[in-house]
């Protein structure tokens, strides 16, 4: 049982006017004795490691080790993953809103906080914990049987668990994943998709049904799943980009363009995944959508020199020597000691019999690298 006004509070956040805050409201409602503080999630982990406390109030958007970071660990330690949880946040996204609706926080608040918010949360926490209800009772004795392997007994507690809560996700996906483990695939796999029904923010069932499909090669359906995760969260950029790296391993092109759009799209104009999109589809002969990347990314930075010389190796590539000319010839205009783009510029002038032209340019190489090896056996075929 934990008591309101003795219990231990771990407070992390990464502003120390935060943290202040927030002890000055806990003090003036009287609630927790001993009042403990960290940085990140880390620092918190650290701390709850040697001095456990009654309730951890958590900032989501935090450096080193952020708030879901922090929550995942804790749920996963024995010792410490039923304290109650309150995630704070600035953020008024649908990564909160949807990760709050699936995961084991307890509850959230929204900066900039009130006192009868806070108030009325940590009581709300304390007595849910201190008065579960029967659907957690029956998920905590699945849990007791599922660690002792008693699958069948972790089952019966979780489906009882489902008849006072019937359309909560996380108990239908519980369900599911334990059928996964004694191989019970296709209770498994409708679990989840029921789960996900009644739950539109669902990612994390999402997420498994998917991973259970790419596992069979079922690429199309796993393809269609994380388009939805992808329309809810943030979090699943990696996974599906590796999806997509499959799906054009297997000759789904089409589908992972479909992806490999979203991902960039979502992640935003400056997307640090378009790099590797581009590496991914040049690997698998696959020409045009890289091209439309790079066009695109030259007209938004044009004096990105890596990015139009990157663009020129491409067209060369594809035997578009004329637009491979003109992004090496504006490399070779901004960054005068460019070796690769004169050479690819002599190259593309020696094929068209512009001899004087590409002569001029491998002198230029030459000036700079005379021992340039290729630079010197072009030069004896002129």
């Amino acid at each position: 049982m934990i008591d309101i006004e003795t219990m231990s509070i771990l407070v992390v956040d990464d502003m120390k006017s935060m943290r202040l805050t927030i002890r000055k409201m806990l003090r003036n409602l009287n609630i927790g004795k001993t009042l403990r503080f960290a940085e990140n999630g880390k620092e918190g982990l650290a701390i709850l490691s040697n001095t456990p406390c009654h309730l951890a109030i958590i900032d989501w958007n935090m450096p080193v080790m952020n708030g879901t970071q922090m929550m995942g660990l804790l749920r996963k330690n024995p010792d410490l993953r039923d304290m109650p949880v309150i995630m704070v946040t600035a953020e008024n996204e649908r990564d909160i809103v949807s990760e709050v609706a699936e995961s084991e926080i307890d509850a959230y608040l929204l900066k900039p906080l009130t006192l009868e918010a806070l108030d009325k949360k940590i009581k709300t926490v304390v007595y849910n914990f201190n008065n579960p209800d029967q659907a957690t009772r029956h998920l905590l004795r699945a849990r007791e049987c599922e660690e002792a392997k008693d699958y069948e007994g972790a089952i019966e507690q979780t489906r009882l668990a489902l008849i006072h809560k019937p359309t909560a996700s996380r108990i239908l996906r519980k369900l599911g994943l334990i059928h996964f483990k004694i191989g019970k695939s296709g209770i498994g796999e409708k679990c989840l998709q029921k789960a996900m029904s009644v739950n539109r923010q669902d990612t994390i069932s999402r997420d498994h049904l998917a991973r259970f499909y790419m596992k069979k090669q079922k690429y199309e359906k796993a393809a269609g799943i994380y388009l939805e995760i992808m329309s809810l969260s943030t979090r699943y950029f990696a996974t599906a980009m590796g999806l997509g790296e499959k799906l054009i391993a297997n000759e789904y092109k089409s589908l992972a363009i479909e992806i490999f759009t979203k991902v960039i799209v979502k992640s935003g104009k400056k997307s640090p995944f378009q790099d590797k999109i581009i590496d991914i589809c040049l690997d698998n002969r696959e020409y045009v959508f890289p091209k439309q990347l790079l066009d695109r990314s030259i007209r938004d930075n044009p004096s990105n020199y890596d990015v139009i010389h990157k663009a020129g190796l491409v067209y060369y590539d594809t035997n578009d020597f004329d637009q491979a000319l003109t992004y090496f010839k504006m490399v070779d205009s901004h960054k005068t000691g460019h070796v690769e783009a004169k050479l690819f510029i002599a190259k593309i002038y020696h094929m068209n019999k512009k001899m004087l032209k590409a002569d001029d340019y491998l002198n230029q190489i030459l000036r700079i690298d005379p021992k340039n090896e290729e630079a010197l056996a072009l030069r004896r075929e002129l």
